[in-house]
């Protein structure tokens, strides 16, 4: 069973199973704070993250909906969408899980008008975590939405991480501004942001504590791998000038074709994470 806990002064929820294995969700955002899997910390977060109950928190996995950056109706008012800035609520779940789940209100219509549920499950195993996502149209109009998971797992040195399994997959590469392949494993060191069509096999992340797979639900049809790099990562006033070198984004995405979810059906995508060493 969750306990609730306070975290920088805001309410968030910690869930473990055995001494070893341990998460920490913030109620606002819905925001996985921390996955600790065999006693270590998989994923970074920013030692300068905001935690006011108001802003986004830079690093864990916050939830990109229902648009992903700029791309969408909301365009520049809202980037990555509004729920990662919103209260999410606690639902009973089964051991194990930890459920939260955010509804409409009058200021998600003003920016959004669409009636909607969001449900966020996640599943905790030895050495393991997947988290769900559920999108439910409440409303009587079917919407479009674009989304992600925003996935910031903790590197030792990023000019040491790698990471496999796109080789040959489709690329949109948004720092040079065209479109092609992937050749090999994707490498960082300078700034990386590029979308890559979602291939059906898993990734395999080097470079951190230990290996880690990364796999994510057919239902998202696209996979972004980000790092800002050494221009961009310093000018980042919630991220330590070096803070950089210590993450890499690998998101289960959908980006550049948005989602029809129609009046009183849902969408569902998940991504699973899993050590290998």
């Amino acid at each position: 069973m969750a306990e609730q806990v306070l975290f920088q002064g805001q309410p968030a929820l910690r869930l473990a199973i055995g001494p070893q294995d341990a998460i920490l969700v913030a109620l606002h955002g819905g925001h996985l704070l921390s996955w600790t899997a065999r006693g270590q910390e998989r994923l970074y977060l920013s030692p300068k993250a905001i935690f006011d109950g108001q802003a986004a928190i830079r690093g864990g996995v916050p939830v990109c909906l229902p648009q992903f950056n700029e791309r969408g109706p909301l365009g520049a008012r809202a980037k990555h969408g509004f729920v990662r800035n919103l209260a999410w609520a606690t639902v009973a779940g089964p051991a194990g899980q930890l459920v939260l789940q955010l509804a409409d209100s009058e200021a998600t219509r003003a920016l959004w008008p669409h009636a909607f549920r969001c449900e966020l499950r996640f599943i905790l195993g030895a050495g393991s975590l997947r988290i769900e996502l559920l999108a439910h149209n409440t409303g009587e109009a079917a919407f479009a939405m674009t989304g992600a998971l925003h996935s910031y797992f903790a590197v030792e040195a990023i000019e040491t991480a790698r990471l496999r399994g796109l080789d040959g997959a489709l690329c949109l590469d948004t720092v040079a501004g065209h479109a092609g392949r992937q050749s090999g494993d994707v490498l960082f060191g300078t700034e990386v942001d590029n979308v890559y069509d979602a291939v059906p096999g898993a990734l395999e992340l080097q470079g951190g504590a230990s290996p880690l797979r990364l796999s994510q639900s057919p239902s998202w049809g696209h996979t972004v791998v980000w790092n800002p790099g050494p221009v961009k990562g310093p000018a980042l006033a919630d991220l330590p000038a070096d803070g950089w070198r210590r993450f890499v984004c690998v998101e289960a995405a959908q980006v550049l074709s948005p989602v029809q979810v129609p009046s009183g059906a849902h969408w569902q995508g998940w991504q699973q994470f899993d050590l290998l060493a």
